[in-house]
């Protein structure tokens, strides 16, 4: 797996792609801007930077966004359709995976998604496998649902509330995200994690 470390956001496309969703789901459901703002809590400028690809996304608010909404995060982030199982082999993860612009907003700790489930809808959970970089410090996020975090290589620092844990490869930790939470790596190299996210519809 290629690590971007120099860049917070995805290719123009995907970032692209995600705005252009957010915005015929709005427009299909009759929901204005200002609606918006008022259901999430963000300004409109803010959702207008989103829908125009002109600004880093990250996790948190494509949640939020989407439960505004009333989809699943996945409805958001999904370029197709599939009825069936979704198969990402490994030889094939970076071409089939797709860099979600879910970023630390900071220019030098971007966290790299790669979607493992793009394929599968009406899905409950969404698994990512995510390359940490180092110093990837950010704000504490919250959003409602669950996450499972399985360390892959390399080591990683979870801040959970007021607890703090260190997992290395083969660790794990399973935790409520209403629980203000962040991941970031623990030393002075990339590393892999997997993470499964659940948020409620």
């Amino acid at each position: 797996m290629t690590s971007n470390k120099g860049s917070t956001k995805i290719s123009d496309q995907s970032a692209s792609n995600v705005g252009q969703r957010i915005k015929s789901l709005r427009e299909t459901h009759n929901i204005s801007l200002e609606e918006l703002s008022q259901r999430t809590g963000m300004t409109t400028e803010e959702l207008a930077q989103i829908e125009t690809a002109n600004t880093v996304l990250n996790l948190t608010p494509l949640i939020t966004i989407a439960r505004a909404l009333g989809m699943r995060l996945g409805t958001l982030l999904d370029d197709d359709d599939g009825m069936g199982p979704a198969l990402t082999k490994a030889c094939d993860l970076e071409s089939a995976s797709r860099r979600t612009a879910l970023a630390t907003g900071s220019s030098d700790a971007p966290l790299d998604f790669f979607s493992l489930a793009e394929g599968k809808i009406s899905r409950h959970m969404d698994p990512f496998i995510i390359e940490v970089a180092p110093n990837a410090q950010r704000k504490l996020d919250t959003h409602e649902g669950e996450e499972f975090i399985y360390c892959m290589n390399g080591a990683v620092v979870i801040e959970y509330g007021t607890e703090t844990f260190e997992l290395g490869p083969g660790d794990s930790l399973y935790y409520d995200t209403v629980v203000p939470h962040q991941v970031r790596a623990a030393g002075d190299e990339i590393s892999t994690i997997l993470a499964v996210v659940y948020t409620p519809a």
